[in-house]
Formats: C-alpha cells, sequence, structure tokens
C-alpha cells in the first residue's frame, strides 16, 4: 500500500467508494468522473504503478475479474458493447499511479469517446526504421 496513493485508500475503506464488484484480486468501482454511464474503475489491490511493474504471474487473475466486471456492466447497464482502456506513465493519460483499468458501456450512437479515423500513411521504409529499433 502506498500511502499517498487515493487507490490504496479506496482498497483500504479510507475513502468512500461506489463498489460494482471485489475479489482478492481487485476492486471495481464506479468512476466519480465518468466517460460514459457505468464507467468503472478496475483497480488491482496490490499497489503497482505500471503495466510494467505489475507481476506476470497475477496477470492471468486480473483479467479474469476485469473479463467479469464488463460481463456485468455489458448485461446490467444493456450495453451494446464497452471499451476497455488502461493508460501508463503521465505522457499517456495516467492520473493515478495504481495499475488500473477503465471499463466505459457503449450504447449505439452515444458520442462518448471515438478514436477519430486517422489518415496517416507509412511507407514500408519508415515501417522498417521502426521494426530495427525494436529489435
Amino acid at each position: 500500500m502506498s500511502e499517498d496513493c487515493i487507490f490504496c485508500k479506496i482498497i483500504a475503506g479510507e475513502i468512500p467508494a461506489k463498489v460494482v464488484y471485489e475479489s482478492a484480486n481487485v476492486i471495481a468501482f464506479l468512476d466519480i468522473h465518468p466517460m460514459a454511464e457505468g464507467h468503472t474503475l478496475v483497480v488491482s489491490k496490490e499497489h503497482y504503478a505500471t503495466l510494467l511493474d505489475f507481476p506476470e504471474d497475477q496477470l492471468g487473475p486480473f483479467f479474469a475479474d476485469l473479463q467479469k466486471v464488463a460481463a456485468l456492466l455489458k448485461e446490467k447497464l444493456e450495453a451494446d458493447g464497452f471499451n476497455i482502456l488502461q493508460n501508463n506513465f503521465p505522457a499517456a493519460g495516467q492520473g493515478v499511479d495504481h495499475f488500473h483499468y477503465h471499463i466505459l458501456p457503449r450504447k449505439e450512437g452515444d458520442k462518448v469517446l471515438r478514436l477519430p479515423p486517422v489518415n496517416n500513411s507509412i511507407t514500408g521504409d519508415q515501417l522498417d526504421e521502426i521494426l530495427e529499433k525494436l529489435k
């Protein structure tokens, strides 16, 4: 537990949250700044800052719980679909340094968070340059 972490405080019961699901591994609660009806955060009960810090052997149980929460939201809110988002580090939009996922239940035509169509094109040589950096 990190003393300054708001999610750790929620897990410890020091700060109230609207909990929709809880297991030994995660707690899932409604986001107080929702991007869609039922926007839910699925938070690891252990404090890890990012995906890169999260232990590989815990990924399976975490994702099993993430799947259960997504199914719950889709069914109970009669959603047509959902987005699952996860940000790592401030440059990518991570606001709380505690490993978590966002689930956004979606309805047809809801106008919530649509990735714009990308019209960028890239040459084969540029792809090769990127690939070389990754090797």
